[in-house]
Order: structure tokens, then C-alpha cells, then sequence
């Protein structure tokens, strides 16, 4: 596995664990794996756009929060993909559909600052 697959890998098992973490009302330990995923993309930005690109398979990732996670955090890189992403899953419902809406809202009206470039 090269070092970019392990931080994907990374960043797709932090989010999963936040995610349960929070479900079961710990949101402490949720804050620990959400450190994590974004140290996972802080390191892969630092490959520039191949880390980016790299993360982009997380787009159908078989869980909806990773798939949104990543589509948030790759908004300005790959803004349609990531855009039709958020779109699927805001039209769900859970809290999965909420973030997606939030971060949508939030490139929309210009706030949204999770990767500048």
C-alpha cells in the first residue's frame, strides 16, 4: 500500500469512527478521530493535487458520511463531483444529508474554507 492509499484509508476510518463515536454520545473521543482526518489531509495536500486526487475515490466510498466528508473537503478541487455528491446525499435524510446541506450552503454563500489551496 503506498503512503497515499494509507492516508485515504485513514481518512475514511476517522470519519466512520467519528461518526459512531458520536452515536453513541461520545463526541470526545469523535473530536480525536476528527483530528485525525483532517491530519490525513492535511498530509495529503501536501502532495498537492495528486494527494487531493487521490482522496477523490472516497466519492463511492460504501459509506454515506465518508462520501460526504470527502466531497466537503474536495469542493473547491473538484468542485462538480464533489458537488453531486453533496447533492445525492442531501436529499436523504440523517445526519449525513444535514452535513452535506451545511457544506453546500456553505460554498454557496461563500464560508466555506476547508481546503484554500
Amino acid at each position: 500500500m503506498t503512503e497515499l492509499e494509507k492516508l485515504v484509508e485513514a481518512f475514511a476510518q476517522n470519519v466512520a469512527a467519528q461518526t459512531a463515536e458520536i452515536a453513541h454520545g461520545s463526541a470526545a473521543k469523535g473530536n480525536r478521530h476528527a483530528k485525525r482526518y483532517i491530519g490525513a489531509f492535511d498530509k495529503l495536500c501536501a502532495y498537492g493535487d495528486a494527494g487531493r486526487d487521490a482522496l477523490a475515490v472516497l466519492f463511492t466510498h460504501h459509506r454515506i458520511e465518508v462520501r460526504v466528508m470527502t466531497a466537503a473537503f474536495l469542493l473547491r478541487h473538484r468542485t462538480a463531483d464533489a458537488k453531486a455528491v453533496l447533492e445525492e446525499a442531501a436529499a436523504r435524510k440523517g445526519v449525513a444529508a444535514l452535513e452535506a446541506q451545511q457544506a453546500l450552503t456553505n460554498w454557496e454563500n461563500g464560508t466555506w474554507a476547508l481546503d484554500p489551496g
